[in-house]
């Protein structure tokens, strides 16, 4: 069963991605060269991680809207 998260943070050669409130610590070569902190990952059954960019646009929207409400 594939599993989502979100890419937290990069620490070096490590992405630390946030998986039900869990953190996992990747190698960061595993990751598609595009992947940037913030985006949603797919993590396949065989190993394999893809950016999934449909949830990535949306999460970007909500996190600009919840600032833009903070700072009005």
């Amino acid at each position: 069963m594939e599993k989502r998260g979100v890419i937290d943070r990069f620490e070096g050669n490590i992405a630390v991605i946030e998986i039900d409130g869990d953190t996992v610590d990747v190698d960061k070569a595993l990751l598609p060269k595009s992947a940037r902190v913030g985006d949603a990952i797919i993590i396949g059954d065989d190993g394999s991680y893809r950016v999934d960019k449909e949830a990535t646009k949306k999460l970007r929207k909500e996190i600009d809207e919840l600032m833009d409400e903070l700072f009005e």
